[in-house]
């Protein structure tokens, strides 16, 4: 059996400047790329033979329909999502001299999800990824996203939450990012972290001391991407640190994104779901792969087009 992966929340447009290590201001050209956590991890799924399908909303222009042609190119299921009456979401980054990300953000169609509720019957036996990068800023989608989240508590879905947190969007309002959080985090199947996450949420700098606290809020398994490093696996039993493969970096676009739609696609093929996150070897050797995938998915300039499919992972 393969379950479904619905993959919620934002796809939109990144504009990225080319003249890198320049702020905003200097910027003159840049490169369109599709964006999106939830969006990216329903392509890296879709591109490893599993099946996702991404629910959200993006504009009636040209952007939009690009967004949706790349989703369906790489072998998303396209056919939740919706189209609203404005601008596609866009975001442009550069990256300064100092390190610093420069970002300015033009929320658009994203935030008009509306939630359908004809949904929940489909949630039973499938698995629910809850991408919260912009899912948390208010707006219909914050209403639709809630939504979805009972019904797959409901239904008894599989729960993956990753809170994408995203310093430019929060910027001063780290508390309400965090109180948001933790409903998803109490009652997720699965949740996936990133160094700053796992540290944000928690308010622990130790790593050890932050899954402590993690897992007292609710999370059940949890993995904490460290780079190069490796992913930290930590469960109610065991807690074991899976070293990743060695690669030459060019962009880290995307490759957590590549790492959990690597993950929830194995996990989707599991003959049963939880105890194969109990069974430490198994549950290691997907984060192995997972990390694989991660990895392989910085070596390559864009996310989408770099995440790996069938044949680059098991070659």
């Amino acid at each position: 059996m393969i379950r479904k992966v619905y993959c919620i929340g934002e796809l939109l447009i990144d504009f990225i400047a080319e003249n890198q290590g320049s702020d905003l201001s200097k910027a003159n050209i840049y490169t369109k790329k599709a964006g999106g956590a939830p969006a990216n991890v329903a392509c890296a799924i879709a591109k490893l033979g599993g099946k996702s399908s991404f629910v959200g909303s993006v504009g009636e222009d040209p952007f939009g329909s690009f967004l949706l042609n790349v989703l369906d190119a790489n072998g998303v299921d396209i056919s939740l999502a919706q189209r609203y009456k404005t601008f596609t979401t866009m975001a442009f980054v550069s990256i300064a001299e100092d390190g610093e990300r420069d970002f300015v953000f033009s929320r658009g169609a994203d935030k008009e999800l509306i939630y359908d509720p004809s949904l929940k019957k489909d949630f039973k036996e499938s698995i629910v990824h809850l991408g919260a990068a912009t899912a948390l800023l208010g707006g219909a989608l914050e209403k639709a996203y809630g939504h979805y989240f009972f019904d797959a508590l409901t239904e008894k879905a599989f729960i993956s939450f990753d809170p994408n947190f995203r310093g430019d969007l929060w910027k001063d309002n780290k508390d309400v990012f965090i109180k948001k959080c933790m409903p998803y985090v109490e009652k997720s199947n699965l949740c996936k972290f990133s160094l700053e996450e796992a540290q944000l949420l928690s308010g622990e700098e130790n790593l050890d001391e932050a899954c402590d606290v993690l897992h007292e809020i609710g999370a059940n398994t949890i993995t904490i991407t460290l780079g190069n490093k490796g992913t930290l696996v930590s469960t109610r039993k065991f807690r074991e640190t899976v070293p990743s493969i060695k690669v030459n970096p060019v962009d880290t676009t995307g490759a957590g994104d590549a790492f959990i739609g690597c993950l929830l696609q194995q996990i989707a093929t599991s003959h049963t779901i939880d105890p194969a996150l109990e069974d430490k070897s198994l549950l290691t050797q997907m984060v192995q792969k997972a990390n694989k995938a991660g990895a392989i998915t910085t070596t390559n300039f864009g996310a989408i087009e770099s995440m790996p499919d069938k044949k680059q992972m098991y070659d």
